[in-house]
């Protein structure tokens, strides 16, 4: 398994470097022909929202469309694919950052109560309480 960092999904999904395009293209297929795993870690994912909103000024829609097309890529391996599933529901749903809905079912996961923040953007999420 081989770890996959922002730039390269980013690459991906942009495809608006043709040079780093192709060569990201290229090693997806050869990872595909020789049965490999890339590992996408929930940083990433995390960053990756970030530059799509703040560098490409993508909404909110566009931006868990690139998400469920990672989601949905074979070769791509997670920590734990249906909580971030489970996250990007609650993002398309919500109103907060998706950072913020992977955190929430990051702590439920490890057995927390709930989540304090001071974010209002999730004062109607049951996983987080206001402080």
């Amino acid at each position: 398994m081989i770890g996959v960092d922002t730039n390269i999904l980013v690459r991906y999904l942009a495809q608006d470097d043709p040079a780093q395009a192709r060569r990201v293209d290229a090693f997806f297929s050869e990872a595909l022909d020789d049965g490999m795993r890339l590992h996408v870690d929930d940083i990433v994912l995390c960053e990756m929202v970030w530059v799509l909103r703040a560098a490409y000024r993508l909404g909110r829609a566009a931006i868990a469309q690139a998400l469920n097309m990672v989601m949905s890529t074979a070769i791509f391996s997670f920590e734990d694919r249906e909580l971030v599933r489970a996250a990007l529901e609650d993002y398309r749903e919500g109103a907060a950052d998706f950072s913020d809905y992977l955190i929430g079912r990051r702590n439920a996961r490890a057995g927390c109560e709930h989540t304090v923040t001071f974010d209002s953007s999730l004062r109607d999420d049951s996983s987080f309480v206001l402080l």
